[in-house]
């Protein structure tokens, strides 16, 4: 029943984090006349303030001391905190320009980029299924240039910004609280530079606009860590397929919120660009879902022979019959669990990857 509870509990933080993260192109426009580097600048000097706060709380710092020893993981910390960058602000900048819809395709085709990064990069092999959703999301990104008489870029930068930033992420294998410190870390000095400067030459807008816009701005630190908090309390008690459906929830959102609250024009090219791009992400689904029940099945079956074996195996001289030299731990062959698997290749999705801004 507490496995239950704790299940259910994962679930309902997951869905908030999700729904937080579709919902969030309510708060940007609020924060008008602020620029969206502006924005993005507060954004990075009151996070790191909110993740101190939760540090605090939770008493982890023993990270810090390590981070700091080792060079490579702190140029990682820096490529993600470059490519969040440019991911954050892109963002800001669209859904304040009235480009809602198309930033919502970014991260609609973004487990599509991170499955073509895993080819390209890592040399990862495709299921034949995963192969045909990528050719149907490249005809996708075919049919919306076409409709948007140009290549959506918003949508490519947002998808492969973010996609780089996953990959980092996975090669770095922080936590997500601890990441985001350090990502904010690395950015508050810029950040805070920047804010100086605009105060200096008359340019900010964090006190022009009066105590309700300065606290607005403030808050944007509370927006970008409390989705962040809810998914960590998700990620811990509910399997990471689970989190991979619930990662669709913000781009449907946000696309909701683009056609029917700002009401951005959806031509019958664009219907179907985004038709191929859901079909795409259907198969992917349907896939991932097929082999995590089949690696379930897997892992049951060699359980079941393992637990078997020294019941029904002959003993030998040194004992009883010995494991083939590539079996797990609990005596089956090794093979990935569902929950700890990446988003290419034989495994299911990694939504650890997918957090949306």
């Amino acid at each position: 029943m507490e496995g239950k509870n704790e299940q259910r509990a994962g679930l309902l933080y997951g869905i908030g984090a999700y729904v937080m993260w579709g919902l969030v192109p309510l708060f940007w426009p609020l924060l008008k006349p602020s620029g969206a580097i502006e924005i993005l600048a507060h954004r990075m000097v009151w996070s790191l303030g909110v993740v101190t706060i939760a540090l605090l709380a939770v008493r982890r710092w023993a990270w810090i001391g390590e981070l700091v020893r080792d060079r490579r993981k702190l140029a990682l910390i820096s490529v993600a905190a470059a490519t969040i960058t440019v991911n954050w602000g892109l963002y800001i900048w669209a859904v304040n320009n009235g480009q809602v819809v198309e930033a919502s395709l970014g991260y609609f085709i973004n487990p599509l980029v991170t499955i073509a990064m895993g080819v390209l990069l890592l040399g990862e092999r495709l299921r034949p299924v995963q192969w045909v959703a990528v050719a149907t999301g490249l005809a996708a990104v075919l049919v919306l240039a076409i409709g948007y008489g140009r290549p959506p870029w918003i949508s490519l930068v947002l998808a492969f910004s973010f996609a780089t930033y996953g990959l980092v992420k996975k090669k770095v294998n922080m936590g997500g609280l601890e990441s985001l410190a350090a990502e904010t870390a690395v950015l508050f000095v810029p950040a805070l530079g920047f804010l100086l400067w605009l105060a200096a030459t008359g340019k900010s807008t964090f006190t022009a606009g009066g105590t309700g816009h300065g606290f607005l701005l403030a808050a944007t630190g509370i927006v970008t860590a409390i989705p962040l908090i809810c998914f960590g309390a998700a990620a811990v008690r509910v399997p990471l397929s689970t989190l991979g459906l619930l990662q669709y929830l913000a781009p449907i959102f946000q696309f909701g919120l683009g056609v029917v609250y700002f009401k951005e024009s959806m031509p019958p090219e664009r219907w179907a660009g985004f038709a191929l791009v859901w079909l795409a992400l259907s198969l992917l689904t349907w896939d991932a879902l097929r082999t995590a029940r089949r690696n379930r099945a897997l892992a049951v079956k060699l359980l079941a022979t393992a637990a078997a074996a020294p019941a029904t195996a002959t003993p030998t001289p040194e004992g009883a019959a010995t494991l083939p030299s590539d079996a797990g731990p609990l005596g089956g062959t090794t093979t990935p669990a569902p929950e700890a698997a990446t988003t290419t290749g034989t495994e299911a999705p990694n939504p650890a990857q997918q957090k949306i801004t």
